[in-house]
């Protein structure tokens, strides 16, 4: 039988790839550039051609194979699927320690930064060999032989437990859910709530409701719900999640998972010669240093604070008046704070959301990009293999006609696919033997199915998700880089990466945006300029618990990994609970266990970067104030961006991308504006 994963095609072939031929056709391709290797660790006078480009086509096959099998363990995932990819997992983190051990590829590589004809190469080559020295030198290629070994069973067990902990969060949410025949319990819940309940149910084969924790259903209770109780079980069954505080199996308890992490990232980090793990992680961020983001981070929190404690006052009293007799708990947050806004405001999220149903929006999304970057999006179906029937595939191309890159989209959350919403790497943009290979991207999301026979409605939260996640792909699909390692989103720095993403959320705000596709589902009305204002005005409603919540992550996971001692799950809660007291103008339950199912942080990339979202804030929402001044769909001002931001890929620093587009060094004016914040 054919393995799909080594026919080295333009696109996945997911209807052909079953878990039996995942292993063996990694087994080969390793087996294949270990071969490769070891004939280009000899090569004399090596060059560009003749050493890095066979590098790279061998890295691009092998992504290739690996990028669908991954995308399916997260949108598709089964146990035989699991139980393979974990396999796989180990076979892959083992050789890329041991490329980045290779002394001899090392000292190749440094050979060609040192030679004369390192001038000659473009910016790209150029960024992509001192990339690649610090890639060995974080890989632990100085280190003695002794040290290499531990360090190689360092990486082998983090890729273990990374999976363990993402797994362990997927598994203990989806194993909770709560039958509810008696409609009276649900009073409070929107029409479009009890459908989508009600067709969870019969999706179970239950009568009734079924009461799930996606995020869709979650959000819903914990927003509407008038029965106090039923918030607090729905509150609890997910703040405990993969923790032995919660009712679900404690055998997803991911206490002892997080702190291995830890360990064994300090550990690696010692190794490495860094005094800690944040250390060793902003090594390839924008920022400098530990000090700088604390003092980002704190210099945040102190603007930030007056706004979110005048927040919890507002709210506090509210509640009272509305007749809460106890304390204001985690679980009437999202409750009253709805309830006020709609009695502030006079708007609610139920308003909005015929004028958010899921074709206009994605149209409306494309036409904002189509007129700020001159592209054209059009759907494709034609010999295109997908994984599930809600799956849509897309190309772009440029004002020339030239084709630019292609995406899936995945919009629905169901059964058997993680949580979130990301963008993640399908096929590379690469030039090689005068071709190009075009960039594909998955774009993933979990965001409200359709109920019956009406169109799916979303949220304006879920609206500005789904902008989130198509400017990485943006600037994944657009970039003119041809050097792999740096094209798109590849070899930027990790506090820089959300700056397009957080930059496409703005036009969910803006007018001249909206009436492109805030129209009523059944009337086509556009967005009434009413209730457009209303929403304008409660745009930064509780901003600054908002923003300090944010902060608050980012503190604890910086904290966390700059602590080189922990050896338990309780030092971890109390350094939490450290910065809680700080910085949070609420305090959570002593049951929430929310760093258990932090998968950003102990399952992705973010480990001592969560501050990056808030370090993009910054330059996102100054990025987008020249918008503001030369208007939001200015053809020069949007060309600016596509040549200095989007286009560039990592083949430079961010910092000098940023100053390209504004002429400037990033300004937090601009964040603390859109923010509703005044000093």
């Amino acid at each position: 039988m054919n393995n799909p994963l080594l026919e080295n095609s333009p696109l996945p072939q997911f209807n052909k790839i079953k878990p039996a031929l995942i292993k063996p056709a990694i087994e080969i391709l390793l087996s294949e550039n270990r071969k490769q290797i070891a004939e280009l660790e000899v090569l004399q006078n090596s060059n560009w051609e003749s050493f890095i480009e066979p590098l790279e086509l061998m890295d691009d096959r092998l992504s290739k194979a690996w990028s669908p099998v991954r995308h399916l363990n997260s949108v598709k995932s089964s146990d035989e699927l699991r139980e393979v990819y974990t396999d796989c997992q180990q076979l892959l983190s083992d050789y890329s320690t041991e490329f980045g051990q290779n002394q001899k590829l090392f000292n190749i590589y440094q050979r060609l930064v040192d030679d004369k004809s390192f001038a000659s190469l473009n910016a790209a080559q150029k960024k992509t060999l001192k990339d690649a020295l610090l890639y060995f030198r974080l890989g632990g290629v100085d280190l003695s032989e002794q040290d290499k070994q531990t360090f190689q069973a360092i990486q082998k067990r983090l890729s273990e437990l990374k999976t363990k902990f993402e797994n362990n969060v997927l598994d203990s949410t989806q194993s909770w859910h709560l039958n509810i025949s008696d409609k009276s319990r649900l009073a409070g819940l929107p029409e479009y709530a009890l459908a989508m309940l009600e067709q969870t149910a019969h999706q179970k084969s239950l009568t009734g409701y079924s009461l799930t924790l996606d995020m869709p259903c979650y959000i819903a209770v914990i927003t509407y719900a008038d029965d106090r109780a039923l918030r607090k079980e729905i509150y609890q069954a997910f703040s405990t999640r993969a923790s032995n505080h919660g009712i679900t199996d404690i055998k997803w308890d991911n206490a002892p998972v997080l702190v291995e992490i830890l360990q064994l990232r300090q550990q690696k980090a010692r190794l490495l010669g860094f005094e800690h793990y944040a250390d060793l992680s902003l090594q390839t961020k924008m920022a400098e240093s530990y000090d700088e983001v604390i003092d980002f981070l704190t210099e945040l929190a102190k603007k930030a604070h007056t706004a979110a404690e005048q927040d919890v006052l507002q709210l506090r009293q509210f509640a009272l008046e509305e007749g809460l007799k106890e304390d204001l708990a985690a679980w009437d947050i999202g409750y009253f704070s709805e309830k006020l806004k709609q009695q502030k405001y006079q708007i609610s999220e139920q308003e909005l959301k015929p004028y958010f149903s899921e074709k206009r929006v994605v149209q409306g999304l494309f036409k904002i990009v189509e007129k700020l970057y001159q592209i054209k999006i059009t759907p494709h179906k034609d010999g295109i293999e997908l994984w599930n029937d809600d799956v849509k595939f897309f190309q772009i191309h440029d004002a020339e006609g030239e084709l630019c890159g292609k995406f899936y989209l995945d919009l629905y959350t169901r059964n058997g696919k993680r949580g979130g919403a990301w963008m993640d790497v399908c096929v590379n943009r690469y030039r090689i033997n005068g071709n190009t290979q075009h960039p594909v991207a998955y774009l993933t999301c979990n965001l409200t199915p359709p109920v019956g026979d009406e169109p799916a409605l979303f949220t304006h939260n879920e609206v500005i998700t789904l902008f989130h996640e198509f400017g990485h792909g943006l600037h994944h699909m657009l970039t003119k880089v041809d050097v792999p390692e740096v094209s798109g989103i590849s070899g930027v720095e990790w506090d820089a990466v959300e700056l397009p993403s957080q930059f496409m959320e703005n036009y969910c705000w803006e007018k001249e945006a909206l009436d492109l596709f805030a129209q009523h589902y059944k009337t086509s009305e556009s967005l009434p300029q009413q209730l457009y204002q209303k929403m304008i005005k409660a745009k930064n409603f509780q901003s600054g618990m908002q923003m300090l919540r944010q902060i608050e992550f980012s503190l604890f996971d910086m904290e966390i990994h700059k602590k080189t001692d922990i050896n338990s799950a309780e030092q971890v809660q109390q350094i939490l609970d450290q910065i809680r007291k700080k910085v949070a103008v609420i305090m959570p339950p002593a049951f929430n266990r929310f760093q258990n199912s932090f998968t950003h942080i102990f399952a992705g990339g973010y480990g001592a970067g969560y501050y990056s979202y808030k370090w993009a804030e910054v330059l996102s929402a100054d990025a987008f104030s020249a918008f503001e001044e030369e208007g939001i769909f200015n053809q020069q001002t949007g060309n600016r961006f596509l040549n200095c931001v989007l286009q560039q890929g990592g083949s430079r620093l961010a910092k000098e991308s940023f100053e390209c587009f504004m002429g400037r060094e990033p300004d937090i004016e601009a964040l603390l504006r859109h923010n509703g914040i005044t000093v």
